[in-house]
């Protein structure tokens, strides 16, 4: 029992590890790291982002996954005990709730600084991504690497 309890904490361990490397984005065809060039996204795949975004099912489940991440983070502490995997995610439905045609990658740093990468249609848009991203509570600095893009047909 001895040696088993140190392997089942240390496969636990790795587990989250790996599960939580991924970027968050806010559409499937959004870059993987904010630092990669962006690419022109497709008509198509352009609509079907916005559809999703603009659906009355996903916008109740962005607002509620906010409320909850806000209790939470509320309840241990608000921003001075905010995890970065939080943070991006939460940056990252904040995006997609209110840019519904990006397709954008948030990256979260322990000390506040949130990267968002990617593309947006034209340069309102572009301009709402650091008001928005600061609107996340523990949200210090945001860089944008984001660029324009419009769709191509």
């Amino acid at each position: 029992m001895q040696k088993l309890t140190p392997f089942l904490i240390s496969s636990l361990l790795i587990f989250g590890v790996a599960a939580c490397d991924n970027a968050s984005k806010t559409s499937e065809s959004a870059p993987n790291n904010p630092n990669e060039a962006p690419q022109s996204p497709t008509v198509q795949t352009t609509t079907a982002s916005q559809q999703d975004a603009q659906s009355e099912v996903r916008r109740r489940q962005l607002d509620a996954d906010i409320r909850a991440r806000e209790q939470r983070n509320n309840a241990t502490g608000g921003d001075a005990q905010r995890a970065t995997g939080d943070l991006a995610s939460e940056v990252r439905s904040k995006l997609e709730a209110n840019i519904p045609k990006s397709q954008l990658t948030v990256e979260a740093a322990d000390n506040g600084i949130v990267t968002v990468g990617g593309t947006v249609n034209n340069q309102q848009e572009l301009a709402k991504i650091e008001r928005l991203a600061k609107e996340i509570k523990g949200v210090k600095t945001v860089v944008v690497k984001a660029t324009i893009a419009p769709p191509k047909n």
